[in-house]
């Protein structure tokens, strides 16, 4: 099961035609830009070492301002399914024996949509095949750029851990 970490970073970009200065000197002006990248990671340092890894690329001056854990049931990532990012909540209702109430439990999702209608949508079609009824109570719009999945060229190091010491050996 996936660990997700919401990283934020935070780098200066130019601003186009804003120099300001004296003859001699001209500074250009900068502003301040924060982006939020999401990571699935096994601890705090690797969600870092890995935004370090994945935004170094792109961006050559950076900070990492946060990084905070995601509780997230599922991320839905479509190929071509747009670059927004929605945080979607689905409550699952059930029946409890004990008390016969009904018991709604929450669970929060990620899909890429083009628009809440398309997520909302999204969600409903992969949650058709559960057992328990739902309900989606929310779709809120994030400001997540990317997301970074372990892939299996990333895992192919991890072995058991009885391979490891046979070798040894």
């Amino acid at each position: 099961m996936p660990n997700w970490f919401l990283g934020k970073i935070r780098y200066q970009q130019p601003i186009d035609d804003a120099t300001v200065g004296t003859r001699n000197e001209e500074f250009i002006k900068q502003k301040n830009v924060t982006e939020a990248y999401l990571v699935d990671a096994v601890s705090y340092t690797d969600a870092e070492g890995r935004l370090y890894q994945e935004i170094a690329a792109n961006t050559p001056e950076f900070e990492i301002t946060n990084i905070s854990r995601m509780k997230l049931a599922d991320v839905l990532m479509i190929e071509d399914g747009g670059e927004t990012w929605f945080k979607v909540k689905a409550l699952f209702i059930m029946d409890d024996e004990k008390t016969g109430k009904q018991k709604k439990t929450p669970s929060v999702m990620l899909v890429n949509a083009e628009t809440p209608k398309q997520a909302y949508e999204r969600v409903e079609v992969s949650l058709k095949s559960s057992l328990d009824p739902f309900e989606i109570t929310d779709v809120n719009i994030t400001k997540i750029l990317d997301i970074f999945p372990y892939n299996e060229e990333e895992q192919r190091n991890l072995r058991p851990l009885a391979e490891v010491v046979s070798e040894q050996e």
